[in-house]
């Protein structure tokens, strides 16, 4: 029989109570305990920022993290960016209207990044943008359009 731990997470403002193997990373346990499947796989080494996720506010790996280590923090996936009115975070919002999504599998991770990076600083420069979101891989643009979007929102205050 497998060894099971508990953990208490805070999930996009939702309490969770769960009993996980040791070794189950944190996006195994959003992706498949409580199927928030917008937070992507792609690397599953840390490098390409898919899996990024804030924990108590900072951007994480979610494929290098084990669940356990997480315990307590509050967790905020793509899936909560939406608003308390259920519109879309500004960030979402933008890159939709500067087409900075193609096929949308490093979104999630760049949305996440993003956002932690503007709630700290509302009024960077692009090169700062660029620095911020240089942990995510997108294979299908030019970062172009990303920046634009992000830059878009820049300044417009915290989430």
């Amino acid at each position: 029989m497998k060894k099971m731990i508990p953990i208490s997470l805070t999930v996009n403002k939702e309490a969770y109570d769960l009993l996980v193997p040791p070794n189950r990373t944190l996006l195994e346990v959003l992706r498949e305990d409580l199927e928030l499947t917008g937070t992507k796989e792609s690397c599953g080494e840390g490098v390409c920022g898919s899996c990024t996720v804030l924990c108590d506010g900072l951007p994480i790996r979610s494929c290098l993290t084990l669940a356990a280590e997480v315990q307590g923090s509050e967790i905020l996936t793509v899936e909560g960016l939406r608003m308390a009115d259920g519109q879309l975070d500004p960030l979402q919002q933008s890159f939709i209207d500067h087409g900075a999504v193609q096929c949308g599998f490093c979104t999630p991770g760049i949305l996440m990044s993003a956002r932690a990076f503007l709630n700290q600083n509302p009024n960077p420069s692009e090169i700062h943008i660029r620095r911020a979101i240089s942990g995510n891989i997108c294979r299908c643009t030019g970062y172009t359009k990303i920046v634009e979007a992000i830059m878009q929102v820049a300044g417009g205050g915290e989430y």
